[in-house]
């Protein structure tokens, strides 16, 4: 997300972040006093070292953090640092300098998240907090993890999440969200991470599908992208009953670096046209998501900050249940789950579309990279 300053600096700032902020003032005065959370999945002040943009990114969001819980994870701009203590060989050109020499303290200080998940520094810093967690909120089971730090089989955070995932009570809480920074899947140009992704398919994704996890939400790549139920690059079943968990990247709250989409091998100034089948919508529009739901069924939305109307919409229901919303806008049931994502959330009842968009390509605004 980041933060925008009312002033010139040499430190390179997200103007976009403001609007992401009025738009989710907008949906929080509209809830009133229902019971919400805000999750903000990495990548949080890109403060890198200047302790001043963190005291600017609390003042942008004091808004909407003094009424509401602000859950985070871990991205590599809060931690990565050339002699972080886990940094396999696979790994080398994955993890740099991004922490810009904070080394997760400032993160680990400045946030008190649920567990008491930490990795040590190997130097005389603070261990680092606020790695990975979980918890129930009306009818999801929420789970974060760290992609900073070690995830394999064998880890300590690997355990954590195989336990978390087996003991979760689908009659309780039958819907599963899992969150993390760098994302799993992303049609993004991103060599670089490339390594961790493999990884990540090798280690995590087989839980995510043993355990039913039903929607994964990715930052890091600063644009929006919905996959379809995929497991091992491959798509499964297309319908709101499938098993496979649905992979969304909404890293699309402020910051405009990144890379464009992966090229066409003969034309490296136009992305890939069409778009790679397990890519069902994509767009390089500012916004965040909202989630919602009920008994019934999960919805994930897109919002797009330059107009603050929803533009794309995720739908997952139970398998058995039958009814289906046929209202262009409908109300949510007071005491239902509502996540307003950069990855933003929120418990209670709200009014947005419900419309679903076709898959589409949205090309990429004029911005430099």
């Amino acid at each position: 997300m980041g933060v925008s300053v009312p002033y010139r600096t040499f430190l390179w700032t997200q103007e976009e972040s403001k609007l992401t902020v009025k738009w989710l003032k907008r949906d929080l005065e509209e809830l009133g006093d229902k019971a919400t959370f805000i999750s903000h999945i990495g990548d949080i002040s890109y403060a890198r070292g200047y302790a001043w943009l963190w005291d600017a990114f609390f003042t942008q969001i004091e808004p909407l953090a003094s009424k509401v819980p602000y859950h985070v994870c871990i991205g590599n701009h809060e931690y990565d640092w050339p002699l972080q203590p886990w940094k396999p060989e696979w790994a080398a050109k994955v993890y740099g300098t991004d922490g810009g020499g904070e080394c997760g303290v400032p993160y680990s200080l400045k946030f008190q998240m649920p567990g008491n998940s930490s990795f040590p520094t190997g130097n005389a810093a603070p261990s680092t907090k606020n790695l990975y967690y979980s918890f129930d909120l009306g009818v999801v089971h929420f789970l974060y993890m760290s992609t900073e730090t070690n995830f394999l089989e064998g880890s300590d955070q690997y355990a954590f999440i195989e336990q978390d995932l087996k003991k979760v009570d689908r009659n309780k809480t039958p819907f599963v969200v899992f969150q993390g920074h760098r994302p799993m899947y992303t049609t993004n140009y991103e060599l670089k991470d490339a390594p961790i992704r493999e990884k990540m398919m090798e280690h995590l994704e087989p839980l995510l599908v043993k355990y039913g996890v039903n929607v994964v939400l990715w930052g890091h790549v600063h644009k929006y992208e919905r996959f379809c139920p995929l497991k091992n690059l491959s798509c499964g079943s297309m319908d709101s009953e499938a098993d496979l968990p649905v992979h969304v990247v909404i890293g699309m709250a402020g910051q405009d670096w990144q890379p464009k989409w992966e090229p066409r091998p003969d034309h490296l100034t136009d992305p890939i046209f069409p778009q790679p089948v397990q890519s069902l919508y994509r767009s390089s529009e500012f916004g965040y998501t909202r989630l919602h739901a009920t008994r019934e069924a999960l919805t994930l939305s897109y919002v797009g900050n330059h107009d603050g109307q929803v533009h794309d919409v995720l739908e997952i229901r139970l398998k058995g249940v039958k009814k289906a919303f046929s209202s262009a806008i409908w109300f949510l049931k007071a005491g239902s789950l509502f996540l307003v994502g950069i990855l933003f959330g929120f418990i209670g009842g709200h009014q947005f579309y419900s419309k679903r968009e076709r898959a589409q390509w949205v090309g990429l605004k004029s911005v430099d990279y």
